[in-house]
C-alpha cells in the first residue's frame, strides 16, 4: 500500500483531467509526494512532452496549462524554462508558425494554470482584461492553498504594502508598515487579496485565495501576515515564530528563509518525516481563471486546472475536503 493510500480518505471531489498522460507520473505513486515533477532533471524535448501532455484546454489561439510545480515560466539566457521551449511547444501542438506567447502565468514555485495565445492581438485584448479587472477590484484568478494553521477570521481581505528587498540577486518580499509617498515612488506596493477558508482540519486549512494585486510572492507573504504560511513555503514560513503555542511575526528583514518546520502532529497525519517534509513543494496551485468571451455577447469562459497529485494527497491525508 503507498503513503495515499494509507491516509484511508476517499479523494475530494471531481477533477478535471488533462489531455493526454504524462508517462512520468506512473511510476511516483510510493514516494511522498506522487506526480512532483524535477524540471531541472528534463531535457528539452521530455519538457515538450511534459508540457503537451499537461494541455488542458486548446481553443483557436488560446492554449492553457497545468504547469507542473518548480518550472520557471522565464530565466537567464540558456536555462531551461516555459518560455525557452515556447518555439517546440508550438510546433508540437500543430500551431506550426504561429508561435506561442505567454498571456498569464504564476511563478516558479506555484503550481497550476497559464495561458500562452498563439495570436498576438488575442494575447493584447486579454492582457487589458485583465488589467482592466485589477484596477476594478474584480478577480479573475482563484488560487487554492494548503496551510499551517487555521486562519483566524472565516474570510477576508488582506492588506499590506510589499517591497522587494535583494539578498544576493534574490528578491524577497517584504513588508512596509505605513509607506510614504515617497515609498511608494521607490517600488513599494499596496497589495491587496481575498481568501475563504474553505475546510478545516486539527492545525491546518484548505483556503481560497484571489489576488486583486500583482506583485511576487503576494500570496505566500499575505497568509505569512495571517500566521498560517502555506505548506512547503520554505522561503517565508520562517517568519511565523511560536512560543508556548501561541504566534507571532518576527520580522521579516532579520528573518533568513529556510526550510520549513511543522509540529509532529501535523508530520505523522501527512505520513511524512522531517526531512521529507523539508523537501514538500508549495502547496500554492492556480485552480481557475475567468476570461471574457470571444465576442461582446459571449458567456465568460472558466477556465480550471487540475490538483496535482501530490496536493490531493495532501487534502486526503489532512482531511481537507473541496466544497
Amino acid at each position: 500500500m503507498d503513503r495515499a493510500s494509507a491516509c484511508g480518505v476517499k479523494s475530494p471531489g471531481r477533477r478535471l483531467q488533462p489531455r493526454g498522460s504524462s508517462k512520468r507520473s506512473g511510476s511516483l505513486g510510493n514516494q511522498p509526494f506522487p506526480g512532483l515533477l524535477q524540471p531541472e532533471n528534463l531535457s528539452r524535448e521530455e519538457l515538450v512532452d511534459v508540457l503537451r501532455a499537461s494541455v488542458v484546454d486548446q481553443k483557436g489561439p488560446l492554449v492553457t496549462l497545468n504547469k507542473p510545480q518548480g518550472l520557471p515560466v522565464t530565466g537567464k539566457p540558456g536555462e531551461l524554462t516555459l518560455f525557452s521551449v515556447l518555439p517546440e511547444l508550438s510546433q508540437s501542438l500543430g500551431l506550426g508558425e504561429q508561435e506561442l506567447q505567454v498571456v498569464r502565468a504564476s511563478g516558479k514555485e506555484t503550481s497550476g494554470l497559464v495561458l500562452l495565445s498563439s495570436c498576438p492581438q488575442t494575447a493584447s485584448r486579454l492582457q487589458k482584461f485583465f488589467a482592466c479587472s485589477r484596477r476594478a477590484q474584480r478577480p479573475t484568478a482563484t488560487y487554492w492553498a494548503v496551510t499551517d494553521g487555521i486562519p483566524a477570521a472565516s474570510e477576508g481581505k488582506i492588506q499590506a504594502a510589499l517591497k522587494l528587498e535583494y539578498v544576493d540577486g534574490v528578491g524577497f518580499a517584504v513588508p512596509v508598515k505605513s509607506p510614504s509617498r515617497k515609498d511608494i515612488l521607490e517600488g513599494v506596493k499596496r497589495t491587496l487579496s481575498h481568501f475563504r477558508v474553505v475546510a478545516t482540519g486539527p492545525g491546518c486549512a484548505l483556503v481560497q485565495l484571489q489576488p486583486l494585486t500583482v506583485f511576487p510572492s503576494q500570496l505566500q507573504v499575505h497568509m505569512v501576515l495571517q500566521l498560517c504560511p502555506v505548506l512547503g513555503d520554505h522561503t517565508y514560513s520562517a517568519r511565523v515564530g511560536t512560543v508556548l503555542g501561541q504566534r507571532f511575526l518576527l520580522p521579516a528583514e532579520s528573518t533568513k528563509p529556510q526550510k520549513q518546520v511543522l509540529d509532529e502532529a501535523l508530520l505523522r497525519r501527512l505520513h511524512l518525516t522531517p526531512a521529507q517534509a523539508a523537501q514538500m513543494p508549495l502547496h500554492l496551485h492556480l485552480h481557475s481563471l475567468h476570461l471574457p468571451g470571444t465576442r461582446p455577447r459571449d458567456a465568460p469562459i472558466e477556465l480550471l486546472a487540475p490538483l496535482p497529485s501530490y496536493f490531493s494527497r495532501t487534502l486526503q491525508c489532512l482531511g481537507l475536503h473541496q466544497q
